[in-house]
């Protein structure tokens, strides 16, 4: 079954991003700062801690359509150069300096995983797998219409960030990019034994079965303007 990012089954999708080099792609999914840029429906992200020169934990939080509850995820992130190609997974974790918060559901990512693929010099495909369970009980609307449109939405929204991160990065920090150069993080070291893997069945798993339709669809008309 394709893109339903609400599911807890896992879920694929993929897109060919004509004019961009893997390596643009690989580093427009690790800039947390130009994420804000162009990631219309993140409400905060920032990273926690390093626990190797490959892997770190991560907070990120998004908009849900009224009224359903904001969600948001700590995860641990871990990335891999292959030669040409490059692939990025993570998963829930808990940490215990940030727990779920009172004006937030805590989502939990399963598994979710980026693998970029270099089609030559300046082209690349982007394949995306994601388990995720959102907790809470949706309508069956909302699955549905996250099935149809939120994974490819979000794809398309990638692409065309980073068509522009070339231009954005030459006038922020170009030559900082600490997931390719481990010496700039300067991240606080994570000890691996404060972490634990997050279980969805601990989590808060609150109704919001009653959503309007009506409401969600004013709501996300006016995130398109």
């Amino acid at each position: 079954r394709l893109n339903k990012t609400c599911s807890k089954e896992p879920n694929g999708n993929e897109i060919v991003c004509k004019d961009v080099t893997a390596e643009t792609l690989y580093d427009v999914l690790h800039d947390t700062s130009y994420r804000k840029k162009w990631d219309t429906n993140m409400i905060d992200t920032f990273d926690i801690g390093r626990l190797t020169v490959n892997a770190d934990v991560g907070y990120y939080s998004w908009k849900c359509p009224s009224p359903l509850k904001n969600r948001d995820f700590v995860t641990m992130r871990s990335w891999l150069p292959l030669g040409n190609d490059y692939l990025i997974i993570n998963y829930s974790v808990k940490h215990p300096e940030y727990p779920p918060k009172k004006d937030y559901v805590r989502a939990v990512s399963l598994l979710t995983g980026y693998l970029i693929q270099s089609n030559g010099a300046n082209c690349c495909t982007l394949y995306y797998l994601t388990q995720v369970d959102p907790r809470g009980s949706l309508p069956k609307w909302v699955v549905n219409r996250a099935s149809q449109l939120v994974a490819p939405k979000a794809m398309k929204k990638i692409y065309k960030a980073c068509l522009k991160y070339p231009e954005w990065k030459r006038k922020h920090e170009p030559n900082l990019k600490p997931w390719r150069y481990p010496e700039q993080n300067m991240l606080p070291c994570i000890n691996v034994a404060d972490l634990t893997v997050q279980r969805a069945d601990s989590l808060e798993n609150i109704d919001e079965s009653s959503m309007s339709e009506e409401k969600a669809q004013h709501h996300s008309d006016d995130d398109e303007t």
